[in-house]
């Protein structure tokens, strides 16, 4: 045997990984279905604007990206947005929502809609931070 050390992942290898780890997981885990959450804003000729990409499983929302343009920053439509995520993920049976963000991003948006801090990865990449949130919904 012998390690192999790369700065290039393949595809091939990143699916024999990720597969490997899935048939584990699957093996062992509660709920098996996870499912995708988007929403987006589009505008007149369908182009995004703004939006939202995460899961629902079991008993948990993870929000994945939240974004909105900078035209529309201000108007409160992340805030829309993220509510309407929580309305659909409690409608799916959430309990929780789960999340994380930069310094430089949203953290006091998060706050001021009921995140609680629960890490925070500090110097990450290498001065800023990474805040982890959840969320009783």
């Amino acid at each position: 045997m012998n390690f192999e050390i790369t700065d290039e992942i393949k595809e091939q290898d990143k699916k024999i990984i990720f597969q490997s780890l899935l048939e584990y997981n699957l093996a062992r885990i509660e709920d098996k279905n996870p499912k995708d959450l988007g929403i987006y804003l589009n505008d007149e000729a369908g182009r995004k604007l703004a939006g939202l990409i995460g899961d629902t499983h079991g008993n948990w929302l993870f929000v994945k990206f939240l974004w909105v343009s900078e035209e529309l920053r201000g108007q409160k439509i992340g805030s829309k947005i993220l509510k309407q995520a929580e309305r659909t993920a409690k409608q799916r049976g959430c309990k929780y929502a789960f999340l994380d963000t930069f310094s430089f991003q949203a953290p006091l948006f998060y706050i001021k809609h009921g995140y609680k801090e629960v890490f925070t990865l500090e110097q990450y990449p290498v001065t800023g931070k990474r805040y982890y949130f959840t969320k009783t919904l």
